[in-house]
C-alpha cells in the first residue's frame, strides 16, 4: 500500500500512505496498510511525507493519521486533495503542511528534500532523506518525460549533483520493459488525431489524477469542435483542486452533464472516471444505462486512455462487454496503445537516472516479483549492489556493510469501508464499526390496534461522519413500527434489528453492527 517507514536510532518517519480498491469483495471496500506490525514494534512516525497525490500514495491517510496524530508534509496539490478527504470524514486539517517542490524540511534527526520529478500527476517528487551518515533517495513514482504538458521535465543537473547516494529505493513498475516510456506530448497528439475520426458521442476514461491527460483530452476535443463535460466525483474534485492551483488555466470551458442532452452527439465529449471497471464509477453507470442525464448509443465511442492495474482485468472486461452490448466502439491499450502513456520508467530511463545519481545500493520496490528481479538485474549490470527484493513487512537494514534483511513480518490485509474511517467487522483486526441508536417508544394501545409509536427525535451516535439520511431513516422506521406485531420490547427488538441492519447496509454501503436501545415511555395526551 506504498507505506514506507524509515528509522534511525529509535526515530521513525513515514513516506506515503496509499490504498487500493478491493473489487473482489462485496461493496468494493478499501485495503489500507495494516499498523499491526509497526505498533507491535513500537514504531510511531514523527511525520508523514507524501511524494505525490495519487490514491495509492495518499488514499489511506484519513484512516491511519488518527492513530499517529503527526504532521503531514505534502506539495500543494497533494495537500489540497488530502484536505478534501479529511473534510469529508470530519478530521482536522491542521496537521497538513504544504511544502513546495525543491524545499527541505527537518523531522528530528531526518532532513528531507523534495526533488521534482515527472509522473502522471503534477508536483510529484523524489525524497532525498539524510540521516546520520547516510543519504537515501526514495524515488516515488517517476519517468523521464521531455514533454510532460504540465510542469517541467526532470533536471538532470539537479540529480547529478546528488551523486553518489548510499541507497536508491526505486520504482520497479516498468523495469522489465526495454526502451523509453511514451511522452504525454505524444499521447496528446494521438488524441487529437483519433478524436477527429470519431462520430457520435465520445467518452474518454482515464485516471482523474492524470491532469495532463485530462487537459490533453479537453484541448483535443475543443480542436475537433466538441464541448467537454466531466463525469464522476473524483474527476470533478481533482479538476477543482487543480484549477485552484492554476494548473488548468488552458482548459476549455466545461459543460454541465445535465446540459448534454441539448447538444448534437458529434459535439459531445465526456471525460469520465471508471477506467478500472469500478462498479460505482461513472463509466459503469453509463454502461448499465443508469445515468440520469446521459445515455450511450450505437455509434458512440469510448476511449480507455489508461492501462489496467494488475488484478482489475476481469472487472474491466465485464465493463467492456456491457459497452459492446450497447453497440459502442471501444478503443483501448490493445488496439490503440498510442492513446496512453505509463507514468513509470522503462529500462533506458532507469539507466540514465542511475547514471546521474550513482547509487551504491538499490532496493527495488513497487510492482511484483518479476518487476523487482528485472530491476535487480539492470542495477547489477551497472555495478550497483541489489541483493534484496523486499516483500511487504520486511525490515531492511542499511549499514556500512550494505543492505541486509533484519526480520520478516507477514502482513494481514486491513479492509475498511469506503464510507467510514473504521474497518469492516469480520475483515480486519481493529474494532469500531458499530452504530448505536436510541428509540423512545410509546406502548401500543390494544383498543386502537395501533402499533408502536416513536416519541421525540431518533438519537444516533455522531462519533464519525456518515452518509446516512436521518430523515429518510426516521420515516422508514415509523412505517415499520406501525406494521410490526410485537407486544413487548424484547419481541420488538428481535423483529426490528434485522430490518434496521438491512436498511443501513443498503444505504450506508457497508455491513454495520447495529445495537438498538429501546425505551418505553408514556404517550403524550392530545386534546
Amino acid at each position: 500500500m506504498n507505506l514506507g517507514l524509515y528509522g534511525h536510532e529509535g526515530e521513525w518517519i513515514a513516506v506515503d500512505c496509499g490504498m487500493m480498491i478491493r473489487q473482489d469483495l462485496p461493496d468494493s471496500p478499501l485495503q489500507v496498510p495494516s499498523l499491526e506490525t509497526p505498533e507491535a514494534l513500537g514504531i510511531r512516525p514523527s511525520a508523514l511525507f507524501i511524494t505525490h497525490g495519487h490514491e495509492d500514495h495518499i488514499g489511506a491517510a484519513a484512516w491511519l493519521w488518527p492513530r499517529w496524530q503527526c504532521p503531514i508534509h505534502a506539495t500543494p496539490l497533494a495537500a489540497g486533495l488530502l484536505r478534501a478527504k479529511f473534510h469529508e470524514r470530519g478530521l482536522a486539517i491542521d496537521a497538513i503542511q504544504v511544502i513546495e517542490p525543491g524545499e527541505a524540511v527537518e523531522s528530528g534527526a531526518f532532513t528531507l528534500r523534495y526533488l521534482p520529478v515527472t509522473h502522471s500527476i503534477p508536483e510529484s517528487c523524489a525524497l532525498l532523506i539524510a540521516v546520520g551518515d547516510y543519504r537515501v533517495l526514495h524515488t516515488g513514482d517517476w519517468k523521464l518525460d521531455p514533454q510532460p504538458l504540465i510542469g517541467a521535465p526532470i533536471k538532470g543537473s539537479l540529480f547529478r549533483a546528488l551523486a553518489p547516494v548510499d541507497l536508491v529505493v526505486g520504482d520497479s513498475t516498468n523495469a522489465p520493459l526495454p526502451g523509453h516510456s511514451r511522452s504525454e506530448g505524444e499521447v496528446a497528439e494521438a488524441l487529437r488525431h483519433r478524436l477527429a475520426q470519431c462520430s457520435g458521442r465520445v467518452v474518454v476514461t482515464c485516471f482523474a489524477s492524470n491532469l495532463a491527460r485530462v487537459l490533453a483530452v479537453a484541448q483535443a476535443a475543443e480542436r475537433c469542435g466538441r464541448r467537454v463535460s466531466l463525469m464522476g466525483r473524483a474527476m470533478e474534485r481533482m479538476v477543482t483542486v487543480a484549477r485552484g492551483l492554476g494548473y488548468l488555466d488552458d482548459m476549455p470551458p466545461l459543460v454541465p452533464v445535465s446540459d448534454l442532452g441539448y447538444l448534437p452527439p458529434e459535439e459531445i465529449l465526456v471525460i469520465a472516471t471508471g477506467s478500472q471497471g469500478e462498479p460505482r464509477a461513472a463509466l459503469s453507470r453509463l454502461a448499465a444505462g443508469r445515468h440520469h442525464s446521459f445515455e450511450l448509443e450505437q455509434g458512440d465511442t469510448v476511449i480507455f486512455s489508461a492501462k489496467a492495474i494488475p488484478g482489475n482485468e476481469p472487472h474491466i472486461e465485464r465493463l467492456k462487454h456491457a459497452l459492446r452490448r450497447l453497440g459502442v466502439t471501444l478503443w483501448d491499450e490493445f488496439n490503440h496503445p498510442e492513446l496512453h502513456a505509463s507514468g513509470h520508467p522503462a529500462q533506458d530511463e532507469l539507466r540514465t537516472f542511475y547514471g546521474w545519481v550513482k547509487p551504491r545500493n538499490l532496493l527495488p520496490v513497487h510492482g511484483e516479483r518479476q518487476h523487482q528481479r528485472a530491476h535487480q538485474q539492470l542495477a547489477e549490470a551497472m555495478g550497483i549492489l541489489a541483493p534484496l527484493a523486499p516483500v511487504n513487512g520486511d525490515l531492511v537494514r542499511l549499514d556500512a556493510e550494505g543492505l541486509s534483511l533484519e526480520t520478516r513480518h507477514p502482513q494481514r490485509p486491513c479492509i475498511v469501508s469506503q464510507n467510514a474511517v473504521t474497518p469492516l467487522p469480520g475483515l480486519a483486526a481493529e474494532r469500531g464499526s458499530s452504530r448505536h441508536g436510541i428509540l423512545h417508544l410509546a406502548l401500543p394501545v390494544a383498543s386502537t390496534g395501533n402499533g408502536w409509536v416513536r416519541i421525540g427525535r431518533l438519537m444516533l451516535d455522531a462519533h464519525r461522519v456518515s452518509a446516512l439520511d436521518e430523515d429518510a431513516f426516521a420515516d422508514w422506521l415509523d412505517e415499520r413500527l406501525e406494521e410490526l406485531d410485537a407486544t413487548t420490547l424484547a419481541e420488538l427488538r428481535t423483529a426490528l434489528q434485522p430490518l434496521v441492519t438491512s436498511w443501513l447496509g443498503q444505504h450506508l454501503r457497508q455491513l454495520p453492527d447495529v445495537h438498538l436501545q429501546l425505551l418505553a415511555v408514556e404517550a403524550p395526551a392530545f386534546r
